[in-house]
This record gives C-alpha cells, sequence and structure tokens, in this order.
C-alpha cells in the first residue's frame, strides 16, 4: 500500500460529497487530487476546500470524471452520486484502472453483478455498500441474528425528503440479510384491503413489507420490528449527522486498496 492513497471525490459538492472531502483531507495517509460533480454546476473550477467550508485544498472541482482521472491519477474513487449516473462513474473508474468505493444506492443488482464482473476481469478493488455507518451494519447484523426467532417482520425507513430512491438501499440490504436466516415473514398475516394503495408498504424479499418516509430534517434512520407470540423486538439505528460514515468511508478506501474483487456491504469488512 503507498504511503498516501490518492482519493478521488465523485459527487464532491453535494452533502455527503463534502463530508468525505472533510474526511480524507483530515485523515493521516490520505491525499485529497481530486473532486468532481457534475458539469452544470457553477462552482466547476472552485477550490473544493472552500465549497466544503473548509481552508484552501489546492483541488480545483473539475466537470468531467474522465478528465480528473486522467490529469490526477488517483488510487480510489467515492462516489456519492446520484443512482443514474453512479453505475457508469464507477464503470469508468474501474475501466480506468482506479478502484472504487460507492455510496450511491439504486443500483439494481444486475448493475452490481456486472460491476463485480469489470472489477475481476480488471483486477481491481470495489467495496459498493448501501450504508457506511458502523451502527447501521450492526442493526443489519442483529435484524438477521433475530429473525431466525420471529416469523414476523416489517422495515421502517426514513430519510431526507430529496432523497431520490426508495426504499433505500440500506432497507433492501436489510431484507436481503433477514431471507438468509429466514426465507418467509408473515404467513399468517391476513390479505387485507388497501383503501389508499401502498398502505402497507412495498413487498420485498421474503414478503417483509418495507415502507419509506420522506420528510426534511431526517438523515438515515431505520426499524426493524420483529413479533413473535406477545412480544415484539425493535431495533433502530439513527444517523444525525453525516459524520457518522465517514469512519466505515475511511475503513472502505483503504480495504479497498488490498482487494482484486468487487465487496458489496460493509459487514463483509468489519
Amino acid at each position: 500500500m503507498p504511503k498516501e492513497i490518492k482519493v478521488l471525490v465523485c459527487g464532491a459538492a453535494g452533502k455527503m460529497g463534502k463530508s468525505v472531502v472533510k474526511a480524507v483531507t483530515a485523515e493521516t495517509g490520505f491525499k485529497l487530487v481530486s473532486a468532481v460533480d457534475r458539469r452544470e454546476n457553477p462552482d466547476i473550477g472552485k477550490d473544493i476546500g472552500i465549497i466544503s467550508g473548509i481552508d484552501k485544498v489546492n483541488v480545483k472541482l473539475s466537470g468531467d470524471l474522465k478528465e480528473a482521472i486522467s490529469k490526477t491519477s488517483p488510487d480510489v474513487m467515492v462516489d456519492f452520486t446520484m443512482p443514474e449516473i453512479v453505475f457508469t462513474n464507477t464503470e469508468i473508474s474501474l475501466k480506468s484502472g482506479v478502484r472504487a468505493v460507492v455510496g450511491t444506492t439504486g443500483m439494481s443488482k444486475e448493475d452490481i453483478n456486472e460491476l463485480a464482473k469489470i472489477a475481476k476481469q480488471n483486477g481491481i478493488g470495489a467495496v459498493v455498500a448501501p450504508n457506511f455507518a458502523i451502527g447501521a451494519v450492526l442493526m443489519m447484523r442483529f435484524a438477521k441474528d433475530a429473525s431466525k426467532y420471529f416469523d414476523n417482520a416489517e422495515i421502517i425507513e426514513f430519510h431526507g425528503h430529496k432523497k431520490l430512491d426508495a426504499p433505500s438501499g440500506t432497507a433492501i440490504k436489510t431484507a436481503e440479510l433477514m431471507t438468509e436466516a429466514r426465507k418467509e415473514f408473515g404467513k399468517d398475516t391476513i390479505k387485507g384491503k388497501e383503501t389508499f394503495p401502498g398502505a402497507r408498504g412495498s413487498k420485498g424479499p421474503g414478503n417483509l413489507h418495507i415502507h419509506s418516509v420522506r420528510l426534511p430534517s431526517l438523515v438515515a434512520h431505520q426499524e426493524v420490528i420483529l413479533a413473535g407470540l406477545g412480544q415484539t423486538l425493535t431495533i433502530r439505528h439513527d444517523s444525525f449527522d453525516r459524520t457518522s460514515f465517514m469512519p466505515g468511508v475511511l475503513m472502505a478506501i483503504k480495504k479497498v486498496m488490498q482487494i482484486d474483487h468487487l465487496i458489496y456491504g460493509l459487514e463483509n469488512i468489519i
């Protein structure tokens, strides 16, 4: 591993991107070499440190990922962008020989499988995770363990009103992990009439009902409610600030330097 890991942040002018910029510039052994955002961003050409609310870091915001990679030769790209562009960004990164740490949600299983093939073909590492908060990863792990003992469960996830995809990647990943422990939930639940379509939420893997709440001021929150005879168990995680994701992001950057394949889910590296 090099003395300094050179990092490119994609989506650098967004809320998560700014947090990554701050975390990378403050961490020993990391060097921010490039920052990329959408071409139409009026701050293109400005110092990303100033944009992020810290001192100048002598890295100007770029609107072209390929050009930024060519000019700065990063070791790792960190992507917190949007569902419609994350696959393309990650494909560009991996095919350019740049490892990828991806926190943008909204990709399909097929997308992730395709990126895994590209990573393998290029012998380069990637970490894709729906949630980088250590507490959220533990919440998912505990929900999976509890699913062995409770045959009814529902998931409620809460995010800010500008989040584009629903349900969240964390909710989907939680449901997938829970169904590894129990194939089907709620077998005895009566199918009632929904006066308003969607009132019971969407049905995810294993017949798990998933409810998505979108409100201003929320960051990232999730409850898993499990029920059995005469009892319920609620497992909840709350991220009140985006700094909660940064230890996991930094951990993933270090890990991705050591692997030559794609890892899906932070639970696989902690």
